[in-house]
Formats: C-alpha cells, structure tokens, sequence
C-alpha cells in the first residue's frame, strides 16, 4: 500500500467511532465519515489525532487505524468544537507530543430537521454554533501550528449546494463553511495552506437514520420511503458512504493537489445536479 503522507500528523475533529459501535464487528463500512477520514488517512501513513466531543468514541477511532513502523502512535482528545479555550489547549497537546502539524479536517457537525416556519433559535444556535462557529474556531487556532503545505479539509454538504427547506438552519450553517473556506483559502495561501472542502450528499451513518424518521414523520411516509427517495434522487444509484467522503479528504491531502485550494468537491453521485 503506497504511503504518500508517511509521518504526516492529521488532525481531525468529529472522529468518534459512534456510540456502541465495535470496529471489530464493524461491517465493510466506517459508522461515519470521521472515522472513515481518519482511517483513509492512516492507511495513506498519517499520524492521527482523533478528536470528538465523546472521548471514549474517539478512542474507539484510534483503536481501528493502522500504524506504520517508525511513526508515532496515533492519539485520541476529547474537543467541543465550540470551546476556543479547549481547542486551543488540545492543540497544545498535540504540539507537545508530536511537534508538527501537517493535515487538519474540521469534520465535526449536527442536524435537526424542522419546517422553516417552526425553527426553534435553539435548533438554529446548535446547528450554526457546531457546524460553522466551530469550523471558524479550528481553523483560526490551527494556522500557528500548521507546517507551510498544510492542508486544512472542511466537510461541508450538498445543502450548501442544494438548500432544503426542512433543513433552512444547517444550510445556512453550510452555506458558511462553504464561504469560510473560501475565504480562508484566500487569506491563508500567503501561508503555503490550501483550504477545501467536501460537500457530502445522502450519506448512510446514523446521522442518516435519524433524519429519515424526522423526515417521515414530516411527510407521513415510513423512514425506509425516505431513504429509498435518496437513492432515486442520486443518479449514480445508490447513498454515498462515510468511505466516499474520505477518499475526497484524501485527494485534497496529496501531494498532487498542492496547487489546489478554495474548492469544494461534491461528493454525492450527482444528487447535487
């Protein structure tokens, strides 16, 4: 297996390994697209360090991933991603032990699912604080840390591309992290990092299984009706899966893609078009 990142250290926000999940009961796919990532990366020589809001899942995470010989053993934190004070002190951890940073995916998001004239401000703070405030947190924090040819991946989503009006507050939050990578990409070129993102389509995690019941619930059709109405509205035919977005995340982290930055890659079979 070829290790074009060998030794590089990637630090990946929302990696936890899911709840009750077993790597070694897993089946041929990741729980979810952090731990996909972090496995990707890994197996492409990566030292990771698996961060999550659950410490135990993300020690779950580490458990699965592969070591090469002569690397560093890969590591696990507990990070809110809304907490600066504790970005900033895991940061300083991760700095401590390895003394590099080269690859940083702010992966770590939230749904809920509501029609627009019922939105609660609660539903639209969590999501927005998550999935947007959090991406601006972390990479605000990692650019002192990040070597020149680092790499920073956001995950966004299709509803960045595609907005759904069940959905008006996580688009919006998307919608940001769309324009914070821009941005970044711009800001921080000067710097030697690119910034891209991922924008995932239906992907099948357990995120997935709970939008499909509040889905149908809205709509009074069962939550299998809804998934199936996914894989109709995906050209290629079928969901995408957590290893899908990861192999995305990988392209961006190459070598090969160092004159590449500020691009969003759809990731969704072509549900997006």
């Amino acid at each position: 297996m070829e290790t074009p990142i060998l030794g590089k250290v990637a630090f990946i926000t929302g990696a936890g390994y899911g709840v009750g999940c077993d790597p070694k009961q897993q089946g041929e796919h990741a729980p979810n697209m952090g731990a996909a990532i972090a496995q990707r990366l890994a197996k492409m020589g990566a030292v990771v360090v698996a961060t999550d809001i659950n410490a135990e899942t993300a020690a779950t995470t580490v458990s699965s991933l592969v070591t090469y010989p002569g690397n560093p053993e890969h590591s696990s934190f507990k990070l809110d991603v809304t907490d600066k004070a504790e970005i900033e002190a895991v940061l300083a951890e991760v700095q401590k032990k390895y003394g590099r940073l080269d690859i940083v995916c702010c992966n770590a998001g939230v749904s809920s699912m509501a029609p627009f004239e019922k939105l609660t401000e609660k539903e639209w703070d969590f999501n927005v604080d998550v999935n947007m405030k959090g991406v601006f947190l972390c990479m605000q924090a990692v650019v002192p840390y990040l070597k020149r040819g680092g790499r920073i991946v956001n995950t966004c989503s299709m509803a960045a591309i595609k907005p759904d009006p069940t959905l008006a507050h996580y688009t919006a939050s998307k919608f940001g992290v769309l324009g914070l990578t821009k941005a970044a990409a711009i800001g921080l070129a000067g710097n030697g990092i690119t910034v891209n993102c991922v924008c995932p389509g239906w992907v099948k995690t357990p995120m997935q299984d709970r939008e499909i019941v509040w889905e149908g619930a809205m709509k009074g059709i069962t939550p299998e009706e809804v998934r199936q109405s996914y894989i109709d509205h995906t050209p290629l035919g079928r969901l995408c899966y957590p290893e899908d977005v990861a192999n995305a995340v990988a392209f961006f982290v190459l070598p090969e893609s160092d004159f590449i930055t500020g691009e969003a890659m759809n990731v969704s079979g072509g549900a997006n078009l």
